[in-house]
């Protein structure tokens, strides 16, 4: 995939990413895409987590918990790619764009398999802060939403989508 036109500088040198090479359309690793989903996971982890305790400490109902979890967690999931290659020098517009192709199907899908295994899980959404199950329940299911969110993320990036975006900016 040639990202020079997504380029100013000439000192970028894509051959020094050797670590990257997973990224390049049709050839992606598996280390690629798990690196690619690892950082998603962490900003929906982030916003995920935070939503919960604070639902969960407030004493807000299910609905009005989850809703303000997964709202902080594409908040939270979007303002790592957004700072990143606003790093690289994107402005705030294209900024944007890059974030919202590179990490709205790979939120959706982990938030849908965290939040569908925290709310099917028995007593986990009524359980508080300190109870193990609360926290076995969050913390399980991302693990299993990062092993289902990986191959998603490998299919996207091998098409020049997800985090194949943001390729060009770091």
């Amino acid at each position: 995939m040639d990202h020079s036109a997504h380029h100013t500088s000439t000192a970028h040198d894509h051959e020094a990413h050797a670590g990257h090479a997973g990224h390049q359309r049709g050839a992606v690793t598996w280390g690629a895409a798990a690196k690619a989903t690892l950082h998603c996971l962490t900003g929906c982890a982030i916003g995920e987590i935070l939503g919960m305790v604070i639902g969960t400490a407030l004493m807000w109902g299910n609905v009005q918990t989850m809703i303000l979890a997964i709202s902080l967690a594409f908040f939270f999931g979007y303002s790592f790619t957004l700072f990143a290659v606003r790093r690289a020098g994107l402005d705030w517009k294209s900024a944007i764009k890059v974030a919202l192709a590179a990490d709205t199907v790979s939120i959706a899908v982990m938030e849908l398999v965290d939040n569908g295994i925290i709310a099917l899980t028995p007593g986990a959404m009524d359980a508080h802060l300190s109870d193990a199950l609360f926290w076995t329940a969050l913390l399980g299911g991302f693990a299993v939403a990062f092993m289902i969110t990986t191959p998603v993320n490998k299919w996207m990036i091998g098409r020049g989508k997800g985090h194949a975006v943001v390729h060009a900016y770091h």
